[in-house]
């Protein structure tokens, strides 16, 4: 049976109903929004129904609104009216679904998401912080008013209902050749140096995924590789209000092999970097998270040719490091694989 989100103003004339809330951006397009509003129209009036789909950037608090600082950047924005009745779409088999489900007196909507909109993305909030999280957000909104665009008229919170939706980034079918590192580095005291070299079969993994990691050392110094690490670190660019850039560990592990003195080391090693390991972590960026459902660490953000970065809101990237442990003389690190 099909599952209906519903939301309900606290006046009871406006039933907002959807039948999901996940929209895939496959690239070339993305999933249609489609949805009915159930009225009771007997307190209406003059007044019209409007249905709106947003997508916009929060970078604070619901605190600083109290202030009168603007926590809220609209990214894109696009209404309709319902009622009466002057926007008429097209009839899908969702529409069919949600108006047999919600009974008389429903009346249908469709948006079409452009595909140069960013995905929905939140970042992590800090075991102390309360209300919403930062991050780009879609919300579809029903609303009575009587105007369609009036930045003077006040919506009442009662004649209001509201439902976050989610644009998820799809993941191409074909995958490419995976990427490969490799450096070298020399020591004092010693005339050869260590060969490390690191390479993935592809270049894309999906959540949860095992990542095998082929490994090769081959050390011609006098000294003991006594371990190395395996570090995961995703990078998130904010672009759209500063250039606030950070990196954050998402998976580390140390591996206890030693590779003596003119020998050398090759394996093959699994590493799954995942949110339940990084639940603390303030500020990791997540795939939008929808109310009591949980998430994934951030896809990787798909940059399309001609698309402004500033428009994306935030960018997501991950590389993986891998440091060895050289006896006596440091570290050999700078390996980096994307």
């Amino acid at each position: 049976m099909a599952k209906v989100f519903k939301k309900t103003s606290k006046s009871g004339g406006l039933t907002l109903c959807l039948g999901k809330r996940d929209y895939v951006d496959h690239m070339s397009k993305v999933d249609q929004v489609d949805g009915v509003v159930k009225l009771d129209t007997s307190e209406f009036g003059s007044r019209k129904v409007f249905v709106q789909l947003a997508c916009a950037f929060r970078y604070g608090s619901d605190d600083l609104d109290v202030m009168g600082l603007c926590f809220r950047k609209d990214i894109w924005i696009h209404q309709v009216q319902i009622y009466p009745e002057s926007h008429k779409p097209t009839l899908t088999d969702m529409h069919n679904t949600l108006m047999k489900k919600c009974g008389d007196n429903s009346y249908p909507f469709s948006f079409e998401i452009p595909n140069n909109l960013p995905c929905s993305i939140s970042l992590q909030p800090g075991p102390e912080d309360k209300g919403k999280s930062c991050g780009v957000d879609f919300e579809v909104k029903a609303y009575l008013a009587n105007d369609k665009c009036n930045p003077d008229e006040t919506i009442d919170k009662k004649d209001t209902a509201r439902l976050i939706i989610r644009k998820i980034q799809y993941a191409p079918a074909q995958v490419g050749a995976g990427p490969k590192a490799d450096i070298c580095k020399g020591f004092m005291m010693s005339d050869k140096p260590v060969h490390l070299e690191a390479s993935l079969e592809k270049d894309l993994y999906f959540h949860g995924e095992n990542i095998p990691i082929k490994i090769k050392i081959n050390n011609e110094t006098n000294k003991t590789v006594k371990k190395f690490s395996i570090t995961v670190e995703q990078t998130t660019d904010i672009v759209l209000y500063s250039a606030d850039k950070y990196s954050k560990p998402v998976f580390n592990q140390e591996f206890g092999e030693t590779v003596d003195p003119n020998s050398t080391y090759e394996s093959t090693l699994s590493i799954t970097p995942v949110l339940a390991e990084n639940k603390e972590k303030r500020g990791l960026a997540l795939d939008g998270r929808l109310k009591d459902e949980d998430t994934n660490l951030a896809s990787t953000t798909m940059l399309r040719p001609g698309v402004e970065k500033d428009v994306l809101g935030i960018l997501v990237s991950y590389k993986i490091k891998i440091n060895l442990m050289v006896a006596g003389g440091g570290l050999l690190g700078g390996l980096t694989s994307r």
